[in-house]
């Protein structure tokens, strides 16, 4: 009889936790969303949710363009579920800080946006849930956007946690009409792109070829991505494996001299963004790496402007850019789950996502969409596209915030004192694996 009570209690407790994994029950720092089904997280057989009753929601996005779409969104959503909903306009970089003090007091958004860079974050702290729908998002989207919205949960196993909106990366924008009046095609190699940029330069003084920020790791990446190095160990997860001073990154310390040598004598102080985009914007540069989200803003400057896929090293490769992914998160903290979940899937349907980006231009994430011939027409947006293919996502470890200062600094010593590349990125390596231990203690 005891062992009966026994073997009842058991498998009540595994009910009733396997119950909590579902949108609908709040817990505490946890990111679980899962479908209920036996292999643990795989929705194929994933029972459509119904919003709770008297449910309604608070979304926070960007405001502008983006919020006008996403009003749209909440009141279709409203239509057809019967949900009230209601935005704030929080910018989706604030909106994984806020939700740290918000979340937990009851006030945060009950879906919000954010970059996937965040990810690791939240769901250390556990703030968001995991995608309930993983499966289906998986199967639509391109190559590298779900593996950027993922992460590791608190049982060590790898969860989809964002419903992604939309992504970005860089690309090589170039002003036509100066490559017109050189007789020059756009750069297929960073080689030929040298070339362009000293004849350029030697028949216009007071021009530029080509202009980097030299210590803007976000940019520069690309180069050390393309002579196949990386970041962290096992696919961006293992910060105690740093690949940052090995033989690649040289090998882009050793372009990123070739430029500055031969066609960029400036110091890293007098090479800003602002500089580079008045010397663009002003039609004294022929080439500038790009990101998607730019392109506007060169049309208003006046600039005929062509955007290409990044010009291949001397290896073959096409420069290896970060994918950003801007995507809905689902907070834990959300009185209605299922709701939120029911809401962020709605948004991110493909006929949403489509008018997003007719709306605000954001590159829409889906296979689907890819094939849409308002955006393969589109000769602007398509290369970034193009580029899309030649990307890694941003890693969103935690640790991934040490990064950015030891690189700042190893490029900065490499490029102004012209120190040698293997001592100065040791030290920015060491750099990192002291941030990132001090993030631990």
């Amino acid at each position: 009889m005891k062992r009966c009570i026994h073997f009842f209690v058991i498998a009540l407790l595994i009910f009733v936790l396997a119950a909590c994994s579902k949108p609908g029950s709040q817990q505490t720092a946890s990111t679980k969303n899962e479908a209920a089904s036996s292999n643990g997280g795989d929705d194929a057989a994933a029972e459509e949710l119904q919003p709770e009753e008297g449910a309604e929601l608070v979304i926070w996005g960007n405001g502008e363009a983006e919020g006008e779409w996403m009003k749209s969104v909440a009141e279709q959503f409203t239509e057809k579920y019967d949900v009230p909903v209601s935005f704030e306009e929080v910018a989706h970089g604030d909106a994984a800080k806020k939700l740290e003090t918000d979340g937990p007091a009851g006030l945060g958004g009950d879906v919000f946006m954010a970059p996937h860079d965040r990810v690791g974050q939240m769901t250390t702290a556990g703030l968001i849930y995991d995608n309930y729908y993983a499966s289906e998002y998986k199967e639509r989207l391109i190559d590298g956007v779900a593996e950027a919205v993922s992460s590791l949960n608190e049982e060590g196993e790898q969860k989809m946690y964002g419903f992604p909106l939309a992504i970005e990366t860089v690309a090589m924008a170039y002003n036509k009409d100066l490559l017109d009046k050189m007789g020059f095609k756009p750069a297929e190699t960073m080689d030929e792109l040298i070339e362009q940029s000293k004849e350029f330069m030697a028949q216009n003084p007071g021009t530029y070829g080509f202009m980097l920020e030299p210590g803007n790791f976000y940019g520069n990446y690309s180069f050390i991505g393309g002579y196949e190095g990386y970041i962290f160990g096992e696919n961006n997860t293992n910060p105690e494996d740093i690949g940052l001073n090995k033989e690649p990154a040289l090998k882009a310390a050793e372009l990123l001299e070739k430029i500055r040598d031969e066609i960029l004598p400036l110091k890293k102080e007098d090479l800003t963004a602002d500089v580079i985009n008045s010397y663009f914007n002003e039609g004294k540069q022929l080439y500038t790496m790009e990101g998607s989200w730019g392109v506007n803003g060169r049309i208003d400057a006046g600039i005929n402007l062509g955007v290409t896929v990044m010009p291949k090293l001397e290896n073959g490769k096409v420069p290896t850019t970060f994918l950003g992914v801007k995507g809905l998160y689902v907070n834990s903290y959300s009185k209605y789950p299922k709701a939120a979940t029911l809401f962020a899937k709605f948004a991110t349907s493909d006929e949403m996502l489509l008018k997003f980006f007719e709306q605000t231009g954001n590159l829409p994430p889906t296979k689907a969409l890819l094939e849409n011939e308002k955006l393969k027409s589109d000769k602007l947006k398509m290369p970034f596209i193009e580029q899309a293919e030649h990307t890694v996502p941003m890693p969103n470890i935690p640790a991934m915030d040490s990064v950015w200062g030891g690189m700042d600094a190893a490029l900065t010593a490499i490029w102004n004192n012209d120190e040698e590349s293997k001592p100065a990125l040791d030290k920015g390596v060491q750099q990192i694996q002291e941030a990132i231990n001090s993030q631990t203690k």
